[in-house]
């Protein structure tokens, strides 16, 4: 496995891991919270994000406005399901306002976070393993040196301490998130 190619499984699972943050609630709304929420309509599965548009109402509203106001209890029911929370409409419009968080909820997310977390590092361990595994077959086909094979390990373990770093501060940041 090449540099670039490290590089680039190193960021995918990074972003995986925020994106997987985002539809994580805080005291913060964000649209991903709700776009990728299945709602049944028109005999199939559709995303809200497919179905209206999302927007932000600081500090703690989001708005969907739906483009077929006949969908509207569909949708309302399938985000208020999700979020647990009630949603109230208003023609296309669905107003869904977040309340505050709970301890017990904010201890919930709390171990829902830690837990992706450990995911993505199982998953980095798995891209440095597979990349150690190419550098060995590497010097064992006698294609590079028993040096070179040494220096790329050793900058395939800088990589991934500089992404579990990056790891680590982003979890911190949405823990911090959810406990304010």
């Amino acid at each position: 496995m090449d540099a670039k190619v490290l590089d680039q499984r190193l960021r995918a699972a990074v972003d995986n891991l925020k994106t997987e943050f985002q539809t994580i609630r805080s005291g913060r709304p964000s649209p991903r919270m709700v776009e990728d929420i299945k709602v049944e309509v028109y005999g199939q599965h559709l995303p809200v994000k497919g179905l209206g548009s999302i927007s932000v109402v600081p500090p703690k509203e989001i708005d969907i406005t739906l483009w077929d106001i006949s969908i509207v209890g569909a949708v309302s029911k399938a985000v208020e399901d999700a979020l647990k929370v009630t949603a109230s409409t208003d023609g296309a419009l669905i107003r869904v306002n977040l309340p505050s968080l709970t301890e017990e909820r904010k201890k919930e997310f709390e171990k829902v976070i830690k837990k992706l977390t450990e995911e993505t590092r199982i998953r980095i361990r798995g891209i440095r393993d597979e990349a150690n595994k190419d550098v060995k077959q590497e010097e064992a086909d006698k294609k590079i040196s028993e040096d070179f094979a040494f220096k790329e390990k050793e900058g395939i373990q800088k990589k991934i301490d500089a992404t579990n770093k990056e790891i680590e501060t982003i979890t911190g940041s949405k823990l911090k998130e959810i406990m304010d």
